[in-house]
């Protein structure tokens, strides 16, 4: 028999076999040492406590404080703050999940001689001012035709962390608006 066809009649017999063992779970029929039924627990939105805290880790959806994640993995008003704020800019990778936006290089036509690059980092699911960190890299055209790395102007990180938490800002309360009109 081939390589190729022996692995795939392994995996075959592995799914067959996998979907032999299934069976229809019933409330209360399977129940821990304390007699607690674990997914009886969880089907009812139960919490209980974890060395993560009362409930455990929230991964999705809303936490016990309000803050919304959406599906993604960190504050959705922050992410969308981030990507409003530097939308002028082109953006050469975004990761949902892990709260990051890395730029592409971009040079204004007002000072084609100098461009800018960003990383964003989101650093939880909660809208707080400290939740956001903008690193800024900045080079500078050489007389032979050679980008240079160049200081960036000081505060210049610190005005596009406050842009961005003021549009997340405007996002939340828009939100809370839209809500109670609802």
């Amino acid at each position: 028999m081939k390589p190729v066809r022996l692995i795939l009649t392994l995996m075959l017999g592995a799914f067959t076999l996998g979907l032999g063992a299934c069976d229809n779970y019933e409330a209360g029929q399977y129940t821990d040492h304390d007699g607690v039924d674990p997914l009886a627990e969880h089907l009812r939105g139960d919490k209980r406590p974890t060395i993560f805290g009362e409930g455990g880790l929230s991964l999705f959806g809303e936490d016990d404080e309000g803050n919304s994640g959406g599906d993604i993995g960190v504050n959705a008003f922050l992410w969308r703050a981030s990507l409003d704020t530097i939308s002028f800019m082109p953006v050469n990778s975004a990761d949902a999940f892990g709260g990051v936006i890395i730029t592409d290089w971009h040079s204004s036509a007002d000072a084609p001689n100098e461009r800018f690059k960003l990383n964003v980092y989101i650093l939880g699911r909660t809208l707080r001012a400290d939740g956001i960190r903008v690193a800024v890299f900045r080079q500078a055209l050489t007389r032979n035709g050679q980008w240079l790395d160049s200081p960036v102007p000081e505060g210049t990180k610190i005005k596009i962390e406050d842009a961005i938490l003021t549009r997340a800002r405007q996002l939340r309360n828009a939100a809370l608006l839209q809500q109670k009109k609802g």
